[in-house]
């Protein structure tokens, strides 16, 4: 027999089954949901098969059926079809039923006023290592959602990393910093694994180098807690290999740039977000 939904685990429709989609079905296991209390929708038939195999979960649904079902639906479509998948449930969405968006770019009021009046939206601005756990997601309130529908959704979400509340008007900024962050990080590895070669080193040794001295000095960051400022200058011995490098990083704009390039990641989501 199904497991009933509680107030602890409201039953939870996850509309798309792609990428982000799996990562928040896997994130909701992970947090406590049982396969019979989430139901995914997903066009593609393969793909719904496998999801089902692998997590157990309903598949078959219309978006509309799925939403009729749920307390809380997740939307994980593309940004192009989020309107016509509103248009779908609409009038299937359950009175205060929480409505939760992954989807970049579109405003709050774009959700709004395609719903009910009342409906309560949340918008969440992921990036792309919470298919790892290690993600960093903002959440933002509509008009309608409250503090316990925040509280919520940070559960939905815990397992995929950091979640952290923000105004609507700041995700432009999140956007820029944790949600194009990742492609800086992977910009940098990748300079760094191309240096190692430079030098002498395979190209697979220069990699797993880069890597993991990336990772572990994010992880150091996390856990000491200090300023940046301050680990970078427990690695820089007066005269050695790390002050020299860093003058030519600084030399060569390294800093600027990274500040021009959030910059402009900010301005091209605030025109996204004008076109909806």
């Amino acid at each position: 027999m199904a497991d009933e939904p509680t107030a602890d685990t409201p039953r939870v429709a996850v509309l798309g089954g792609g990428v982000m989609g799996e990562t928040l079905l896997s994130a909701l296991l992970t947090a406590g949901w049982t396969a019979e209390q989430v139901e995914v929708t997903e066009r593609y038939a393969p793909r719904a098969d496998e999801l089902a195999g692998r997590y157990g979960v309903r598949t078959g649904a219309s978006n509309a059926e799925a939403a009729a079902r749920a307390d809380v639906v997740l939307l994980a479509v593309k940004p192009n079809v989020v309107a016509s998948v509103l248009d779908e449930i609409k009038d299937a969405l359950g009175e205060g039923e929480l409505v939760v968006s992954v989807a970049a770019g579109l405003p709050i009021a774009s959700y709004e006023k395609r719903l009910a009046a009342g409906q309560p939206v949340v918008r969440v601005m992921p990036n792309t290592p919470a298919v790892v756990g290690k993600g960093a997601s903002a959440i933002a309130a509509g008009t309608h959602a409250t503090q316990e529908h925040l509280a919520l959704v940070e559960r939905l979400l815990a397992a995929t990393g950091l979640v952290v509340r923000v105004e609507e008007k700041d995700l432009d900024a999140v956007t820029a910093i944790s949600g194009s962050g990742p492609a800086y990080a992977f910009y940098l590895i990748d300079a760094m694994a191309e240096a190692g070669v430079l030098l002498g080193l395979t190209r697979d040794l220069a990699t797993k180098l880069a890597v993991a001295t990336v990772e572990g000095s994010a992880a150091l960051a996390a856990q000491s807690g200090d300023h940046p400022a301050v680990l970078r200058e427990r690695v820089s011995s007066p005269g050695g290999t790390t002050v020299a490098a860093v003058q030519v990083l600084d030399a060569h704009g390294v800093r600027a740039g990274v500040v021009a390039a959030a910059e402009a990641a900010r301005d091209r989501s605030r025109e996204l977000g004008k076109q909806y």
